[in-house]
């Protein structure tokens, strides 16, 4: 960490060049040959995805940061804000701390976090920069997060671990057996520290399979950014039953959605032609494999077992995009010329043989418009296209 980086000068040099084209100031002269040029170009890029990213981070004075690769790996704000909303104590140990951010709420819902980083650069860089956050109860520790679990004799109400995805001999993986620290193969130590566990895994992770690699779950969050899956969150209590809750959380600018299911509770999924309104689930219970019990929650049916779209005769709160159906068009030669052709318009498939881009060209749609439709199969296996105005509820 060099903190001549944090002087006013250098400082007030990055803000000003945030704006600017990274690449063609790569090639610039260094203004400070009292500092690696490529150090001050790193605060800069990094800073740059903090923005939206991390603004707390990005509108606080003379924050250090790291590697920008940290900032691209590390948690969002409103992903780490959603965490610290489940979980609350005494003591709680981060044993892959990283950049911070998810430290940084933890503090607010428990009296004293450990901030455990094997990187000692990093770890000195979010000591430094809790000081200027004015966050005083996070201890940074720089070591082996097996080191510390095995020296300390604190019993924590809750351990947090977000395990690297890059594993040194075999790449980028995703099985949590694969990433470091393999958590499964360490479960036994982290209980005994702990009898509650809180798990962030890439959106990839099949949730069987890490069902099958993990032991005491108790429930698992699905949480999507404006209906981008980012992470799952996995909850192991020692003392919960054999129940799982399935949560999909969908954080959007005005409102955050939020549903839940019972694994091994899931209802068949009742099926319909179209009525007057059409929905389309949010990518986190898409990704939750739990969208038919939909059908019996919220009493709607599905156009087809493969298509993931609702139907319904009254309006109902959905969790996900709601439309209302103009009109139902089977999808023939004839029809697709005299209603599509030239025209501009959204469009959707689902279930369908064709992609969005091979319809648009072959029938000269044009992208946007206040037209959606979609392109998928009823569930007498016909091919046919809604028009719909979409409904914003």
């Amino acid at each position: 960490m060099n903190k001549t980086i944090l002087t006013d000068e250098i400082q007030e040099f990055i803000t000003q060049s945030l704006n600017n084209n990274i690449a063609q100031l790569a090639l610039s002269k260094n203004p400070f040959p009292e500092v690696e040029w490529k150090e001050i170009i790193n605060q800069i890029v990094a800073k740059q995805k903090s923005k939206e990213k991390l603004p707390s981070w990005f509108s606080t004075k003379y924050i250090y940061y790291p590697a920008s690769i940290s900032i691209e790996q590390t948690s969002s704000e409103e992903t780490a804000k959603y965490k610290s909303s489940l979980i609350s104590g005494h003591n709680l140990v981060d044993l892959t701390g990283g950049f911070g951010i998810d430290c940084y709420y933890f503090a607010k819902k428990f009296k004293n976090v450990f901030h455990c980083e094997i990187n000692e650069e990093l770890s000195k860089i979010v000591a430094h920069n809790n000081i200027q956050l004015d966050i005083n109860n996070i201890e940074c520790i720089s070591k082996n997060s097996f080191d510390f679990l095995n020296e300390t004799t604190t019993f924590f109400d809750f351990i947090y671990i977000d395990p690297s995805r890059r594993n040194n001999s075999k790449g980028k993986v995703f099985l949590l057996n694969d990433c470091l620290p393999n958590v499964p193969e360490n479960l036994d130590l982290y209980f005994s520290r702990t009898n509650q566990i809180l798990i962030k895994t890439a959106p990839i992770l099949d949730i069987t399979v890490g069902i099958r690699e993990l032991k005491y779950v108790k429930s698992i969050h699905i949480v999507a950014v404006e209906n981008e899956v980012k992470e799952l969150l996995w909850f192991l209590d020692k003392e919960t039953t054999s129940t799982i809750e399935i949560k999909t959380v969908n954080i959007q600018k005005k409102k955050t959605d939020i549903h839940s299911f019972i694994l091994g509770n899931i209802s068949e999924a009742i099926l319909a032609y179209p009525q007057k309104y059409i929905y389309e689930p949010n990518a986190s219970i898409l990704k939750s494999g739990c969208a038919d019990d939909l059908c019996k929650q919220l009493k709607v049916a599905k156009l087809h077992p493969h298509s993931h779209l609702f139907t319904s005769n009254d309006l109902i709160k959905f969790p996900g995009r709601s439309f209302q159906i103009e009109n139902v068009i089977p999808f023939q030669k004839t029809e697709m010329k005299n209603q599509f052709e030239g025209k501009k318009m959204n469009i959707t498939t689902r279930n369908f043989p064709l992609s969005v881009e091979e319809i648009r060209k072959k029938y000269k749609i044009k992208d946007g418009g206040e037209i959606y439709t979609f392109f998928t199969t009823s569930k007498n296996e016909e091919k046919i296209v809604l028009l719909c105005k979409k409904i914003v509820l």
